[in-house]
This record gives structure tokens, C-alpha cells and sequence, in this order.
């Protein structure tokens, strides 16, 4: 059984989701929050296996939710929620360790299938949505550190750092595997071993990396 915690300051919402979730027979909420504060207090009480973080709440934002949670919870992974695709503070979310994004008007069969991508240890992003979200802003709000993050990635292999290209373009380990003629189990390694090198602990951050240092660019 998937436990959730929902964070959203309005009431009708978090009922919605309540109930598409709670039809589930793998899936049940074990608490609301109204605010980040409170999704921050019960996360810690209650230890969720998800959160779902609606980024506009009042008295701690979604954000800085996220970054708490996921510092001092590490085994809660947090899904983003938000009213706008294009949202720079979802960016940020992944940043602060954010699992993935959905938007708020999903639907109740991609709310679910989120909740199982999250709580199996993946992106719950579109590879689509992710590389659009990313190119728009971490490239644009971070001009600073454009040449700084190619010294992180100075350990990984060649092709580590072709799969993290692969990776940031939305390609999946299958698809990666295909393009490069070579065994999905070897690429999984791979990944494992960069995603260790980079410090990140899913493709979400993996693709923000990949935009800072300058290895894929917008539209690519």
C-alpha cells in the first residue's frame, strides 16, 4: 500500500484527490495540509511515501516544503503539483528534490500512474514537458554558473556523459539502449553510476544538470 499525504490550501482540491486516490486499491491518503508548514509537520509524523505538494500555498510555500521535506526525509519523495505548465517555481521544486511535476488539472488516471512512477523511485515528468520546462528557465535564470557545472561532471565516462545527453533529450533507458546498441541492463548501470557521480537521485535533476552545464541546449 502507496500512502500519500496531500498539501494544498484549498479544501475541494485536496478532496478530489482524495477520493481518485483513495479508489485505488494499492494507493491510500494518510493525511491533508493546508499549508507547507503543515505538509512538513505530518510529513514528518505520518513518514508518507509520497507527497503531493501543491507549489502555491500560503505561510511556507510548496518549495521550500519540498527542500525541507526532502532533507530531512529522505525516503518521502515529493510529486510537484501546479496551476501553470510553465511555471518557473517547478523548476525550482525539482531543484529542491522534488520527484517530478504534474499539473493540476490531471487526470485522475495520470494523478495514479504519477503516484506509482514517484513511489517506484522515477521522474513523473513528460520527457516533453521536463526538457520544455527546463530550457526555459534553468538556462535562462542561471547565466552565473554556465562554464561551473562542467567541473562536476569531470568524472564520468564518455559514454556516462552521452547518456546523460540522451537522457536530458527525454529518452527513456530503452530508448537509450536502442540508440546506442547496447543492452538496457548496461545502460540502467550506467545511469546508477552517473546519477552517483552528479549527486542527483533521478532523471528530473539529471536533465537540470545536463541544461546547466551546457550539454543540450532549449529546442535540441
Amino acid at each position: 500500500m502507496i500512502t500519500v499525504l496531500l498539501a494544498d490550501d484549498h479544501e475541494l482540491v485536496r478532496k478530489g484527490f482524495r477520493l481518485m486516490l483513495d479508489a485505488q486499491p494499492d494507493l491510500t491518503v494518510v493525511g491533508e495540509a493546508a499549508d507547507g508548514a503543515e505538509a512538513v509537520r505530518l510529513s514528518g509524523l505520518l513518514a508518507p511515501d509520497v507527497v503531493l505538494m501543491d507549489l502555491h500555498m500560503p505561510e511556507l510555500d510548496g518549495v521550500r516544503a519540498t527542500e525541507r521535506i526532502t532533507a530531512e526525509l529522505p525516503g518521502v519523495r515529493v510529486l510537484a503539483l501546479s496551476t501553470f505548465d510553465l511555471d518557473e517555481n517547478v523548476v525550482a521544486a525539482l531543484r529542491a528534490g522534488a520527484c517530478g511535476f504534474l499539473p493540476k488539472d490531471v487526470s485522475p488516471e495520470e494523478l495514479v500512474e504519477g503516484v506509482r512512477v514517484v513511489h517506484r523511485g522515477e521522474a513523473a515528468v513528460a520527457p516533453r514537458l521536463l526538457t520544455r520546462l527546463i530550457g526555459t528557465f534553468v538556462r535562462a535564470h542561471r547565466p552565473q554558473r554556465a562554464a561551473a557545472p562542467q567541473d562536476g561532471l569531470a568524472g564520468l565516462t564518455e559514454r556516462e556523459r552521452e547518456i546523460l545527453v540522451l537522457i536530458a533529450r527525454g529518452l527513456s533507458n530503452t530508448e537509450i539502449a536502442q540508440e546506442l546498441g547496447v543492452s538496457p541492463s548496461t545502460v540502467k548501470n550506467h545511469v546508477t553510476s552517473l546519477f552517483a557521480k552528479i549527486g542527483v537521485r533521478d532523471r528530473a535533476q539529471s536533465v537540470i544538470v545536463a541544461y546547466e552545464a551546457a550539454l543540450i541546449s532549449p529546442g535540441e
